[in-house]
Parts: structure tokens; sequence; C-alpha cells
């Protein structure tokens, strides 16, 4: 807010606030996007023409629902957030994913750090005795 000094009436050391808006930066501003905007906007507009086929294409699926396979420490296995063992982890996979191919089918397995190694090659020949030739390992993202 400003002041202003008023030569009218009153004490000299009188100062009143002075309540109007000052719109010239305002103005300054708006001119100076009126002239980018006029600038960039034929840039943005195509002067050949061109007449286009339309695109006729079949809808995609959606990708499948990525399986985890989680170990914990102790050794307890889980499809996602169902408790399995080793000696059922292949029918369970096989259930869970339906008429879709083992052969094709990406697992992904987090294990827990204080895994036992036999514990996580028992996982990984249960996979490959049911089918499952694909997986892949989840770690922890080290650049934070």
């Amino acid at each position: 807010m400003g002041a202003k000094l008023s030569g009218g009436g009153g004490s000299k050391f009188h100062i009143e606030q002075n309540s109007e808006i000052n719109v010239t930066p305002f103005v300054d501003i708006m001119l100076v996007l009126l002239i980018i905007f006029m600038v960039a906007a034929p840039m943005a507009t195509v002067s050949v023409e061109v007449q286009m086929p339309t695109a006729v294409a079949p809808p995609q699926e959606n990708p499948p629902k990525p399986v985890f396979i989680s170990i914990q420490a102790d050794g307890d296995l889980f499809i996602g957030d169902g408790p399995t063992s080793v000696d059922g982890l292949g029918a369970d996979l096989k259930r869970l994913i339906g008429k879709r191919n083992p052969d094709e089918e990406r697992i992904f397995i987090r294990a827990d750090k204080k895994v036992r190694y036999g514990t996580f090659m028992e996982v990984m020949n249960a996979l490959q005795d049911s089918g499952f030739y694909s997986v892949a390992l989840v770690g922890e993202d080290g650049n934070k």
C-alpha cells in the first residue's frame, strides 16, 4: 500500500493511505505476454495441408498384472499377498495366471536379504519345474 501526500487541509505531517492499485506493472506484463503469444502462435500451426487416412487399429489388451513372489527372512513364501509353499508354488501360480502361457509369463521375486541361498534356489527350481522360465529379481533402489 502506498501513501498519499495531500496538499489540502490538515497538518503537514498527516499522511493518508493510498488504496489505489498501480496498474502500470500489470499492463507491462500483459503486453509482454501478448507479444510472446503473437510470436509463438504461428509456429504452432502447420501450413502444409495433408489429407491423412483414418487409423483403425484394434484395441490393445491391458498388460497382465505382474506376479510377485515374496520370500521372508524366515523362509515364508507368498504369491502376492497370499501364502503358499514351495511344493504348491507351481500349482498356485498356474491357477493365478489362468489360461496365459507360463513360458511367456514374467515372475518377479522379492526376497529378504537374510534369506538363505538354499531357500531361494528351492523357489527358483520350483518355478522352472512348473514351466516359469522368465524370472526377474526385485531389489531396493540404492539411489535414495
